[in-house]
């Protein structure tokens, strides 16, 4: 692992410094796709505290996560059931000979 540097980034009006591992470009992406969440979260709210934008984030968050775990999960069932399929196929193709 290398070394961890300190990076300054702005979300949903505050400042925060983090210590990270990662490359400063991606961990300000990051911090950047979240401030724009919460912003478009709290645009639509009547009563946009932060508190509330926050874990509203965090619920869309986990349920984009969710989604692509699950989507991931039947990509690796379908690899897998390819990768029989070809096994099979290459013991055919090898017996054959």
């Amino acid at each position: 692992m290398g070394e961890k540097q300190s990076v300054q980034v702005t979300i949903f009006h505050q400042t925060y410094t983090l210590r990270a591992v990662s490359d400063e470009r991606e961990i300000q992406e990051l911090a950047d796709s979240v401030d724009q969440l919460m912003a478009t979260i709290a645009a639509k709210s009547a009563n946009p505290d932060s508190l509330r934008v926050a874990v509203l984030a965090c619920l869309h968050l986990a349920d984009r996560l969710r989604t692509l775990e699950r989507e991931l999960a039947q990509l690796r069932q379908q690899v897998d059931q390819k990768s029989q399929q070809f096994r099979r196929l290459l013991d055919q193709a090898i017996e054959g000979r």
